[in-house]
């Protein structure tokens, strides 16, 4: 019941959280720019750091039609729609300073996701296919970032995202549903953010798009996905990462000592 709960929560939800998140993504750097003190001088000049992430997003399949879709076979259907759906993620961060501008970050992420495709008849009639997945994500992303300005720093990311589903078996088929999918993919993926230092802790808001480059159909076509030639994952996310500064106060203490 919690989990259909959380579900649910997330599907009312999503995108109000996501257009908050923009909104804190535009004032927030403006705010930490006219704090007059500067926070974490010295955060920048250590080798790694670790945090934590929270994210939202909105998913969907990209599609591309097969041949057979235009056969006398398929005349009844009208079209195989896919419709955006929300979602949720969590992470562990590990973050590992390469150059004075440019980091190397990789994520454990656990994400939760649901995707739908709607197959509409000419007759009016409709069938739903609804896929429920909870993925382990690991992307291993390079983080470029400009001049710090006081507390703030902007930053570009982007990289290479493997992913297992959970509850899967590598390339096995996946029949918990009609439409049978592999349960791994990889993608490749790119965003923008802000590094804002805080007194204790670097807080980074940050969106990211995200491609599926993985065919997801199996070789064992069935009426699913015989009018599907190609079906791959396309994710938005909006993050919000903390970033602690254990050693950044040790320095404190010991300067003062």
């Amino acid at each position: 019941m919690q989990t259909i709960n959380f579900r649910y929560f997330i599907h009312l939800y999503g995108y109000k959280v996501v257009l908050f998140g923009l909104l804190v993504l535009t004032l927030l750097p403006a705010r930490a720019q006219n704090d007059p003190s500067e926070n974490l001088i010295d955060y920048d000049e250590q080798w790694i750091h670790y945090g934590f992430a929270m994210a939202w997003h909105s998913s969907r399949y990209k599609t591309l039609y097969s041949d057979e879709f235009a056969t006398p076979a398929l005349d009844s259907l009208h079209s195989v729609i896919s419709e955006r759906l929300p979602g949720f993620k969590v992470a562990m961060i590990a973050n590992m300073r390469l150059l004075k501008y440019l980091d190397f970050r990789t994520m454990v992420t656990v994400g939760f996701y649901e995707n739908r495709l709607l197959y509409r008849f000419t007759d009016g009639n409709s069938i739903e296919e609804l896929k429920d997945q909870t993925m382990v994500e690991v992307p291993l992303l390079l983080k470029y970032k400009s001049v710090r300005r006081r507390n703030v720093a902007m930053y570009m990311i982007g990289g290479f995202t493997p992913a297992l589903e959970a509850a899967g078996r590598g390339d096995d088929l996946d029949t918990r549903t009609n439409l049978k999918l592999r349960n791994w993919n990889y993608a490749v993926e790119a965003g923008v953010g802000f590094d804002l230092y805080f007194e204790l802790f670097k807080f980074s808001p940050e969106i990211r798009y995200s491609w599926g480059m993985r065919d997801m159909l199996t070789n064992e076509p069935n009426d699913y996905t015989l009018p599907i030639k190609q079906l791959r994952y396309q994710n938005f996310s909006f993050y919000i990462t903390f970033e602690g500064g254990p050693t950044y106060l040790k320095k404190s203490k010991k300067i003062k000592r």
